[in-house]
């Protein structure tokens, strides 16, 4: 139970802008958290703000006094991560010049680039991942083979992902040329390689993928590799959508 300065660890963790929380809940069972020098086991192990100590691998968590919003136009072959022990590129290499450490807002695949949204604000960026507050995502992707209306039927009707839900979408085609097609196609819960699965389900690998939009904010007037800070407009619009 939860009160003015009782907390859940993880949730805790997350406004200290240390990670996600799931990202709390991995450093968790690594067994790098402590509660007044004890080991925590369980994310869901509530703390009091105010009079106990939490450490992250020794060094004392504290909440963070300001927040940023970043929007990255993300290039492909980027892993959407702050480090990665085989040394490949991360996000963290394109924003290390933003005061603070944001953390991405879900994720885009090694090989997607476009909008991706980073922050330290842990709620936020919480409610934003979450699939209940069904966040719009738009993409542009590049697949094999002529994209059909009975296709986009499909699509909009659901199909069975890897993980057992059922991945939807709108989708239309905004080209065809002799070996593939253009099309834009939106979701609102982003499960992981939903669009790949969703084109291979009807007879269209994806040759290129690329998000245009990710809540309301475009990287239309970013260069790849690029990032801005989101206006104080945009912060407020993106807190409105998950009831902020």
């Amino acid at each position: 139970m939860e009160g003015p300065t009782l907390i859940r660890i993880n949730k805790y963790l997350s406004v200290c802008g240390v990670t996600s929380r799931r990202g709390a809940e991995k450093l968790i069972s690594e067994r790098r958290i402590t509660v007044n020098d004890n080991v925590i086991e369980h994310p869901g192990t509530v703390i009091d703000e105010e009079t106990d100590v939490i450490k992250v691998n020794g060094i004392i968590a504290s909440p963070v006094k300001s927040k940023y919003y970043v929007l990255l136009n993300k290039p492909q072959n980027v892993l959407t991560s702050l480090s990665d022990q085989f040394g490949r590129k991360t996000v963290a290499y394109f924003t290390n010049k933003v005061p603070g450490r944001v953390y991405p807002v879900g994720r885009l695949d090694f090989d997607t680039e476009g909008a991706l949204l980073l922050t330290n604000d842990g709620d936020l960026a919480y409610r934003l991942a979450h699939p209940k507050f069904k966040i719009k995502r738009i993409y542009h992707a590049i697949v094999e083979g002529t994209f059909t209306s009975d296709d986009a039927k499909k699509i909009e009707a659901g199909i069975l992902l890897e993980d057992g839900h059922t991945g939807h979408g709108l989708a239309r085609n905004l080209s065809t040329g002799i070996k593939s097609s253009k099309i834009e196609i939106t979701l609102y819960e982003g499960h992981k390689r939903e669009i790949k699965q969703l084109m291979k389900a009807v007879g269209h690998p994806v040759i290129d993928l690329r998000r245009i939009e990710f809540a309301g904010l475009r990287v239309d007037n970013l260069r790849k590799g690029r990032w801005r800070f989101i206006s104080h407009t945009e912060v407020r619009m993106l807190k409105d959508l998950v009831g902020l």
